[in-house]
């Protein structure tokens, strides 16, 4: 797998997502990327921190700004391990962030068709290494669901 690629750096979310799962967390990851360096990352943490809003988009948007000082994500990409949900997209759209790229689909919380709908300027790619980052999560959820 080549150094700055789409789906280096999806592994690298990958990473963090299988981190969640280790905590007892939905086994999601994101990381922010400008000039093929990451400058934002983290893992659902809801259960840790007992917050409905602490997705791993919202915190590696967080992260990110805070790296950079800007609240703006301009010129950066977001990599995250599962379609991002409405709040995120909305947070990313805010953030203005340059593009947004998932691996597995979310059928049913998943909120990218509301994001290239409200902010077109958005580049959207899905489904890099959408077998494993899917499968990461439907045996998270087989594990619970017993």
């Amino acid at each position: 797998m080549n150094f700055g690629t789409d789906e280096y750096f999806m592994q690298q979310a990958l990473k963090l997502a299988r981190e969640a799962r280790e905590k007892e967390e939905v086994p999601v990851g994101a990381i922010v990327v400008v000039n093929k360096t990451i400058v934002g990352k983290s893992h659902n943490q809801t259960e840790q921190l007992q917050d409905v809003t602490a997705h791993a988009e919202m915190l590696a948007i967080s992260s990110a700004a805070n790296y950079l000082g800007s609240k703006y994500l301009k010129d950066c990409t977001i990599y995250i391990t599962l379609e991002p949900c409405i709040m995120c997209t909305g947070a990313l759209a805010w953030s203005q962030i340059k593009r947004v790229v998932y691996g597995a689909k979310d059928d049913k919380r998943g909120g990218i068709e509301l994001l290239k709908k409200q902010s077109p300027s958005i580049e959207v790619t899905g489904g890099i290494l959408e077998e494993e980052c899917a499968q990461l999560i439907k045996s998270f959820f087989k594990t619970r669901r017993k």
